[in-house]
């Protein structure tokens, strides 16, 4: 008579890892329940003790006498426990029954060392010590608190054949003998789970999964409300949480959920565990022995549907494609079945298969260890095709990884698919073959092994968080520009996240003398902190391949160096499928065959290489530029005073300043640069309106922008700053007649850069009223725009021209259009 209203939980793993963990396991089942009475417990070894057995029994074949520390080590692991968890009062009782154990071990490992071999059954044997001794401690230890239970030896109840390491069970049998002896001993009883034994009393062990498999068939016997796995993580997870940091637990699963997930990778429970429960429609729990009032997970006929479109995402490595082609597969009778009999013969596994549609190609996945079993057998087996060369040579593919998105309600729902395969994309992975069962279950792809982690973080947001847009920074350069971008980032961030959805996290900076990683998060307001105790040397080729080999979707390299040997970097960076954002021209101002290159790059998907701040700080002139050609206009003319240090100058030097007391103060304020001849030789300059003439689709070098340069011979050769300002004071007479000249004429001294008819120039031009740039203030830049449509009145931007804040906001916008771009 099937018992009703009883429950049987399962402890394992790290649960039944120390006396600590077995304290924890004790006070769950010790837990008053409303729901249900606790008919059993089964447990597994002490974690660790079922490999140090078989290595105990493996030295004592050797008979070299290494058998013996590895038995003493079981021996203090267990009296310990018994010593740590059962009172003094029943301790010595504790104690007899587990040395009592562990001397008809040691009996029979000596008996094997006697010897020197061992057979499948006596490994057996000797494994099923770790769940007697196990269960004999936890008994112990419950009774001696008050709760009444009973040691239960499964090999009295589990019947089975003889298939020793992975015995089949008859249940049947076994169904009767568990509800007999439940029916004679009403107490809680203490299983061993993992082990049986055959009709003629031989021990048994159940394979993979042996303990779940024993909870199962017990609660499936009972007749079980419920079926508890306790284990040491929160449920299933939507993913593996060592690789996913955002995985979470799912609630409910179906049983096929439950099956399609542990088959492509997740640590569920194991498949045939589960169908003694399945048949009887009895749930099963998923639970943490360390987070006891986690929800943990419920596995059952039906689940509630939830807005998630997968229920969860699988992976597992180490896997290989095979393909068997050829022209004359279409013509080889019985192919397919032949080719999948012959892998079954040499007992290879196939993970997931897919054909062409002309049946010319057969490609399938196994477990790289598998490779050379299955070629010698699809060898065999098609060895005179292959003569007839009616069949290539077998090819096969390492090194890759089979992700799987599960989930019942994916069933006859459009776009899965799509989102799926869009989502690997954007992210730069390649999907090597792709597998869909009829069932709608479960879409698998197969990637690289070195893509699998980032694949699967890319598909978690994309399924689970779809609002969420990751982004993955990696700053290069902590001066001005990128220290306040740092602390923009750090200020607006959760607003993004909250209002926007744009995650942040910086995951690797890095100067000129350090550089620091983190895939977590090097938090913004902490990064100089961080980064002065970081011990890893500055070398850009490592920051580069570290940037390149982190699996993180949305990452985004961020150069605010002005270094050529960065900007020289960012086809490599690009090609790996990293978006690219910087204030630095060099990239974009050196050959033209470079800037054409890098644009190319970025048409990828996903892909962005984003500059905006090149021409004029934060002002969208590049952006403008951009809309302009692709709507189909055509840039005629641009004039700008592009360098907010030399409009600032300017400006002083129009307002009653010399001209070395203009250039004196914009240093002052951080407006040039540590030597101002590098701003006043006019090449930032000619950087700026050669990035514009090009973005304008004029194909100029850098020597084709004609710049007159603002020093003398003498200031260009000063050998100091200080040299320099003395040469400046001598020339600022002539600066003084050359101003107030053009103040006769009504007109202003200005620093233009100008691109009209294909041709570049950086110039001194003296403007007058109704001339927009007459009228300028403080470091703004200017730049007018004409084009075919705008042709009378020019299209005219205006705005700060220099300073951090403006530059470090404008890099901060091209990152947040880049995230954009790639969801």
């Amino acid at each position: 008579m099937a018992q009703k209203g009883v429950k049987v939980l399962k402890f394992g793993g790290t649960s039944m890892g120390s006396a600590e963990a077995m304290n924890q396991v004790i006070a769950i089942v010790r837990k008053p329940r409303r729901d249900a009475r606790i008919a059993a417990v089964v447990v597994s070894a002490m974690s660790g003790v079922t490999d140090e057995l078989i290595k105990t029994v493996h030295a004592a074949a050797l008979a070299d006498g290494s058998h013996k520390p590895l038995l003493k080590h079981i021996e203090r692991r267990h009296l310990a426990a018994v010593a740590q968890l059962v009172g003094r009062k029943n301790r010595k009782k504790a104690v007899a029954s587990v040395r009592a154990l562990l001397e008809h071990l040691k009996e029979v490992v000596t008996g094997v060392s006697l010897i020197r071999q061992f057979s499948p059954g006596a490994l057996d044997y000797v494994m099923s010590y770790g769940e007697r001794l196990s269960a004999h401690v936890l008994c112990d230890a419950l009774n001696d608190r008050g709760v009444l239970c009973e040691y239960l030896n499964a090999r009295s109840v589990v019947i089975t054949d003889e298939n020793f390491g992975e015995a089949a069970v008859d249940l049947a049998r076994t169904n009767r003998a568990i509800r007999a002896r439940f029916k004679a001993h009403p107490k809680l009883q203490i299983v061993t789970g993992f082990i049986g034994a055959s009709a003629d009393k031989k021990t048994t062990t159940l394979g993979r999964g042996g303990s779940d498999y024993t909870a199962s068939i017990f609660g499936a016997a009972l007749g079980a409300k419920v079926i508890e796995i306790w284990t040491d993580v929160s449920g299933v997870m939507t993913a593996d949480p060592r690789k996913v940091e955002d995985a979470k637990a799912i609630a409910e699963m179906t049983y096929q959920e439950a099956v399609e997930m542990s088959y492509f990778g997740a640590k569920v429970i194991h498949p045939p565990t589960m169908r003694p429960a399945q048949e009887k429609g009895i749930p099963i729990a998923i639970k943490n022995t360390f987070a006891p009032e986690a929800p943990g997970t419920m596995i059952a006929r039906a689940a509630r549907k939830t807005d998630d479109l997968v229920r969860g995402i699988s992976s597992f490595g180490g896997i290989a494609m095979v393909q068997v082609q050829g022209g004359g597969m279409l013509r080889t009778r019985g192919a397919s079945g032949r080719l999948f009999g012959a892998l079954a013969r040499a007992r290879v596994n196939v993970l997931l298969i897919t054909q062409a549609s002309s049946q010319n190609s057969i490609s399938f996945a196994v477990r790289e260890k598998d490779v050379a079993r299955a070629r010698e057998a699809i060898e065999e087996e098609f060895a005179a095709e292959r003569s007839a060369r009616l069949i290539d040579d077998i090819g096969v593919t390492r090194g890759l990884s089979i992700i799987a998105i599960v989930g019942e309600g994916m069933r006859h729902r459009a776009g899965i698919s799509a989102r799926l395969f869009g989502t690997l994309g954007r992210n730069g992975v390649n999907i090597v073959a792709i597998a869909q069962g009829s069932s709608e279950l479960n879409i698998s792809v197969v990637v690289a092994a070195s893509d699998e982690t980032k694949a699967l973080n890319a598909v978690h947001t994309g399924f689970f968080f779809p609002e969420t847009k990751p982004i993955h920074l990696f700053l290069l350069g902590t001066g001005l520009i990128g220290s306040t971008l740092l602390s923009q980032v750090s200020r607006q961030r959760a607003v993004l996240k909250r209002e926007q959805g744009f995650d942040i996290r910086l995951a690797g900076i890095g100067n000129s003398e350090r550089m620091l990683f983190d895939r977590g998060d090097i938090a913004p307001e902490k990064w100089k902190e961080r980064l002065e105790r970081s011990k890893t040397r500055m070398n850009l080729a490592a920051f580069i391949e570290t940037m390149k080999r982190a699996p993180l979707p949305g990452r985004v390299f961020v150069d605010c160096t002005a270094s050529e040997e960065v900007a020289r970097a960012y086809a490599e960076i690009l090609a790996a499928h990293i978006s690219v954002v910087t204030p630095n021209k060099r990239a974009n101002s050196g050959p033209y065959s470079y800037f054409k290159k890098l644009a190319e790059l970025a048409k990828e998907p996903g892909v962005s290489f984003l500059y905006e701040t090149n021409a004029c700080a934060a002002l969208p002139i590049i952006s403008m530029i951009d809309d302009l050609i692709l709507s189909g206009d055509r840039i005629t003319k641009i004039e700008g005073i592009l360098s907010g240090t030399m409009s600032y100058i300017f400006n002083q030097f129009a307002a009653a300043k010399t001209f070395s007391e203009s250039v004196a103060e914009a240093k002052r304020l951080g407006y040039t640069e540590p030597d101002p001849r590098d701003d006043l030789g006019g090449m930032d300059v000619a950087r700026k309106i050669l990035i514009l003439a090009r973005k304008a689709g004029f194909p100029l070098e850098f020597s084709d922008v004609k710049v007159q340069s603002l020093l003398t011979p003498k200031a260009a050769r000063a050998k100091t700053v200080a040299g320099f300002f003395r040469e400046l004071e001598i020339e600022d007479a002539a600066w003084e007649r050359r101003k107030r000249a053009a103040e006769k004429r009504g007109e202003r001294l200005r620093y233009i850069a100008t691109l009209e008819k294909g041709k570049a120039s950086v110039r001194i031009r003296a403007v007058a009223l109704p001339h927009p740039f007459y009228e300028m203030s403080g470091s703004d830049n200017i730049v007018t725009i004409s084009t075919d449509r705008y042709s009378k009145t020019p299209l005219l931007i205006q705005g700060p021209g220099a300073g951090g804040e403006v530059t470090a906001a404008g890099v901060f916008a091209d990152i947040l259009r880049a995230a954009r771009d790639a969801a």
